[in-house]
């Protein structure tokens, strides 16, 4: 009988988990991978951004691995609400849960649930059409609006922030968020760091993009970039230093947008009386190599506040988790016998996309050898208890639909490859579903 493993979630570490168990296998081997969207790739698809199309050019490698034999696709499928732990145990040999980490942390300040503050993910899952955010999610109507954050991420969400609606056009962005992009009326964008430019997480390829935006200028205090020896540091912090030390000593030219990308300043507060109207912020610096207040302050007039402090992952149903870590207790990627876990929600946010290939393979490997020889008995079909609730999975030819459904739009449009859907209905109906 060939192996059964069912997966839960399908993006990278999901998809990387499946290549792994049909390449370790050593015989035969059937993997669903069970996803609660209607599409696969997870933040290929919902987190890279809509300009970064090398990056989201991965999503053509995890394609390959679901048109594996033996590798089957079942798209809106959600653990808790379909199927369960005990469900999963009875149709499947063992489990992976592949989940990753899906909201941001928070910063605990006072003010930070007024309306306009939000966590960064918020707002990268608006523009890139996630459809658990709607279209009008996000109204860019202040003048400017604060990032707190200096990785990626930050980096990100402050370049779409910069960018023209006319630069995006040629992306997926969908139809509806690039027109409220288009009616932005952000002029000033602050990207605020706790710490200073040796330590920011960004990196180096990413930070020079922003010197390259054509509508903001871009600029550095001086007092922050810093004047010590870089010489000692690594290659990638110290090209990220000589850059941002490059934008401290440059004239802004009037370009209509401006970045201040910021250092050194900590959040303690977020202003407003019914909404965002300010944020407080507090110098800092470093003693015995933590991050402390100086009791110097400075308040900035914002309308929005973006936090990107990190990711966390959230609780499975059914699945053990550690609140402290947002992750799922493992040894070697096991969780239990039968229950194993891959990718973010194994390791915490750490890594880049390539990291979870290597991380799926030591899972599959502990899983392979924990059912060496000795293999669960009477496994039911899932397909049959989901056609007895009544549940009809997204299909991978389904997924295919949706994906020439986009394509066909962005061609209606004249606008580069593909354009994204906005929500579940217009996805299920390019399904050919009511």
């Amino acid at each position: 009988m060939p192996l059964r493993v069912a997966i839960v979630g399908s993006g990278p570490a999901g998809i990387y988990t499946a290549e792994a168990l049909t390449k370790q296998a050593g015989g035969p081997v059937e993997v669903d991978v069970l996803e609660r969207l209607p599409t696969p790739y997870g933040l290929v698809r919902y987190g890279v951004a809509p300009d970064h199309t090398s990056i989201k050019s991965i999503a053509g490698y995890l394609r390959k691995v679901l048109e594996l034999p033996g590798v089957r696709f079942l798209g809106g499928i959600e653990l808790g609400r379909d199927v369960t732990v005990e469900d999963l145990a009875g149709c499947y040999d063992a489990v992976v849960y592949a989940t990753g980490a899906m909201v941001d942390r928070r910063m605990g300040i006072p003010g930070e649930d007024l309306p306009g503050s939000v966590a960064a993910t918020d707002f990268v899952n608006w523009y890139c059409g996630h459809p658990d955010m709607s279209a009008d999610a996000f109204t860019l109507d202040s003048p400017e609006v604060a990032v707190i954050g200096v990785g990626n991420v930050a980096v990100d969400v402050v370049r779409i922030l910069a960018k023209t609606a006319e630069e995006l056009s040629s992306t997926d962005v969908p139809v509806e968020v690039l027109s409220r992009l288009a009616d932005s009326q952000v002029k000033a964008i602050h990207m605020i760091g706790r710490r200073g430019p040796e330590h920011a997480k960004f990196t180096l390829k990413e930070l020079r993009e922003l010197g390259e935006l054509g509508n903001a200028d871009v600029w550095v205090r001086p007092d922050e970039a810093g004047d010590s020896d870089v010489s000692a540091l690594s290659r990638q912090i110290r090209g990220n230093v000589e850059v941002l030390r490059g934008w401290a000593a440059r004239e802004p030219v009037g370009r209509p947008r401006r970045l201040d990308v910021r250092f050194w300043l900590r959040p303690v507060e977020i202003l407003g009386s019914g909404r965002v109207e300010a944020l407080k912020l507090e110098r800092t610096a470093l003693a015995d190599g933590r991050v402390v207040g100086t009791g110097e302050f400075e308040t900035i007039p914002v309308g929005m506040v973006l936090r990107s402090v990190g990711y966390r992952s959230v609780p499975l149903p059914g699945v053990p988790f550690d609140a402290g870590t947002s992750t799922v207790p493992n040894e070697a990627g096991r969780v239990s016998r039968g229950q194993y876990v891959s990718g973010w929600l194994k390791r915490g946010p750490t890594g880049v996309i390539g990291t979870n290939k290597s991380d799926a393979a030591e899972t599959v490997r502990t899983l392979l050898a924990d059912l060496e020889g000795d293999r669960p008995a009477g496994l039911t079909s899932l397909d049959d208890l989901l056609a007895e609730r009544g549940v009809q999975p997204v299909t991978y030819q389904e997924w295919l639909a949706i994906e020439e459904a986009e394509a066909a739009l962005a061609r209606t449009l004249g606008r580069g490859e593909r354009v994204k859907l906005v929500g579940l209905a217009a996805m299920l109906a390019a399904c050919g579903r009511k």
